[in-house]
């Protein structure tokens, strides 16, 4: 009897011990389901999205591997231009603007007796319209960057026109009828032969666009530090006439602030200054 007993209770325990072991699998397997189908979930949930402004900042990161890359009708490249005297000439460019960093870049310039040309969105220009008018005042020459920058060049030709067309309204509308510089860049720059026939379309109405072949890379991210927009100006200045890429958008401060030092260092190296007609 008492070895009955004693089996009995084995048996017990053995049982009791396959439960908890089959609870602690079930439990575990659970949890492991769960985080999978969490982690998939999140993969799903947070996946990366390139908004437009990222995909031309990464075009505004490219400088023509060549002075004849592109080149087409309407296209204005001064650095192809021959000089024979030894000459050097920067061309202060700034996308993106009116913007509250405006005013400062204009006071830096006049300080310097410099005078630069601005590629404005017309949103932007619509919003500050006394900026338009003060940098027309002041000697500043105003481009055509279109009216919403939101463009990713999937719309087709027609619409950028259109855009384009928009813009050059909007100029209209705050610098008098009399305005027809009709000079225009294109968002991320025209690079590529994917966009040959946005270049012919902008030929064909009229206009002249523009890139560039020097950048002091304010386009890869906020605020880069002083120093890197100084090493890469010093990095892609090689050539006797250098159109310069800058931003005039309001969360390029240490644009501002890096453009004193700009200045200094194309003088030391003979630059004189001009803008783009």
């Amino acid at each position: 009897m008492l070895k009955i007993n004693r089996q009995q209770k084995r048996k017990k325990k053995i049982t009791i011990i396959v439960v908890l072991l089959l609870l602690i699998c079930t439990g575990t397997a659970i949890t492991l389901l769960c985080k999978a189908n969490n982690k998939k979930q999140a993969v799903k949930t947070f996946k990366p999205k390139h908004s437009n402004t990222s995909r031309m900042n990464n075009r505004e990161s490219i400088i023509p591997r060549s002075t004849s890359e592109n080149q087409s009708g309407g296209q204005y490249t001064p650095w192809t231009a021959k000089r024979t005297d030894g000459t050097k000439i920067a061309y202060l460019t700034f996308d993106d603007g009116p913007s509250v960093n405006t005013e400062k870049i204009l006071k830096i310039l006049n300080q310097n007796s410099i005078k630069a040309s601005f590629f404005l969105i017309g949103k932007n220009a619509e919003n500050y319209s006394n900026l338009v008018r003060e940098e027309f005042a002041d000697g500043e020459v105003v481009g055509n960057h279109t009216y919403s920058h939101q463009l990713n060049y999937k719309e087709g030709p027609s619409i950028f026109v259109n855009d384009i067309n928009k813009c050059e309204e909007v100029l209209k509308s705050i610098l008098g009828q009399n305005y027809n510089l009709k000079l225009v860049r294109f968002p991320g720059g025209s690079f590529g032969p994917k966009l040959v026939p946005f270049r012919d379309a902008v030929t064909k109405s009229g206009y002249r666009f523009i890139d560039w072949n020097d950048e002091i890379g304010d386009a890869d991210g906020y605020n880069l530090p002083v120093t890197t927009l100084l090493n890469n100006l010093k990095k892609y200045t090689t050539q006797n006439t250098v159109v310069i890429l800058m931003h005039d958008a309001g969360a390029k401060t240490t644009t501002v602030q890096a453009l004193p030092q700009i200045i200094q260092y194309l003088k030391s190296k003979g630059y004189g200054f001009d803008t783009l007609q």
